[in-house]
């Protein structure tokens, strides 16, 4: 049994500014792509550059009341870099991931492994606790896989509570690692109406009617904002608590969330044109909607790659592995430098 005051060091204390700032700008770059891409969780980007932890640190910080310099600093470097990355790259990469998926699901694989070593150096050594933590959090994100690969979605009414619940679902797969937010929503069948919305919502910007702008905001938005702020803020504190109780289990779980989510990232798969009789997205397919439906809603179909692909695949993995492991190591190297140690810490 796990000794329950076990405890993480404070990541914000024990790196320089340097270190949190080089992290936080990456990890959040990435957490920005993660949000536009199918399956990735902007948890996962998070925990793979390193500044998971500093972010969890953050969210306690900012619960209760607690306004460090060092707080407000990483989470306006995650929270800006990952704006500039979706409004930058948003139409590029969407055509990337629709029409090259296998290379660009090769990347991010990569990127995702290469959080594997961070997370190591924190859980090891072997625990029974960690051991059974990783397995059962790779088991439920395979499922989750299967569940996603063979279109299986919810068709939830959409009221209040229900996006309340699906703006609580989407927030916390932000955290944590390995979920993604879109998935949750399908599964509760909530992304249709949420979308439908948010493109109502802007097109009444667009055209400065603010009377039309109201119905979607208040029904729709607002219940879902809502449910975003109390997903950040409720699983935020639950991880860092975890962390600080239960270090081995949870760290395990990040382990098999981390490992699992690969698992909805094969890449050799392509679209199939969607047929009369089909449910995309709560939305059954007919002979007058078929041409309207988007290529990257149609479902997928694994197919046999070449062997040329398979060495590309493998090589964009390794890229973004050492991508990764890079920063890392930057990160580190640039801790050395400046002579970052528990001493100062404590003193900061």
């Amino acid at each position: 049994m796990e000794d329950n005051k076990t405890t993480v060091p404070d990541a914000l204390g024990q790196v320089s500014r340097n270190v949190l700032l080089l992290r936080s700008i990456f990890g959040g770059f990435l957490m920005g792509l993660a949000n536009l891409v199918p399956g990735i969780s902007g948890g996962t980007m998070l925990l793979a550059s390193g500044i998971y932890p500093a972010c969890i640190d953050v969210l306690a910080d900012l619960t209760r009341f607690r306004f460090r310099v060092r707080s407000m600093f990483v989470i306006g470097a995650v929270v800006a870099s990952a704006g500039i990355g979706i409004l930058l790259l948003a139409g590029t990469l969407k055509e990337l991931v629709v029409h090259q998926r296998w290379v660009m699901y090769s990347i991010f694989i990569g990127l995702t492994l290469g959080g594997i070593p961070i997370v190591w150096k924190l859980a090891r050594p072997v625990s029974p606790a960690l051991v059974g933590s990783v397995l059962l959090s790779f088991f439920a994100m395979v499922v989750l896989a299967i569940l996603q690969s063979n279109g299986i979605v919810g068709q939830g009414s959409s009221n209040a509570l229900m996006l309340f619940i699906a703006g609580l679902a989407g927030a916390s797969a932000m955290i944590l690692p390995g979920l993604s937010g879109g998935y949750l929503l399908l599964l509760l069948g909530q992304y249709v109406p949420i979308l439908g919305a948010i493109d109502q919502f802007k097109d009444a910007l667009s055209s400065r009617d603010l009377t039309a702008a109201v119905a979607p905001g208040l029904t729709v938005l607002l219940p879902v904002g809502v449910g975003v702020v109390a997903g950040v803020l409720m699983v935020g504190n639950l991880l860092e608590w975890l962390l600080r109780k239960y270090q081995k289990a949870t760290l395990g779980m990040l382990l098999g969330l981390l490992l699992g989510s690969t698992a909805g990232l094969w890449p050799f798969q392509e679209g199939v044109p969607p047929v009369p009789g089909e449910m995309i997205k709560g939305v059954v397919v007919t002979l007058d909607n078929q041409a309207e439906i988007d290529p990257e809603d149609w479902s997928m179909n694994w197919v046999r790659p070449s062997l040329g692909q398979i060495a590309v695949s493998l090589l964009l993995i390794a890229g973004g592995v050492a991508t990764t492991i890079g920063v890392a190591k930057v990160g580190a190297y640039l801790d050395s430098d400046s002579g970052v140690n528990e001493n100062e810490a404590s003193r900061q």
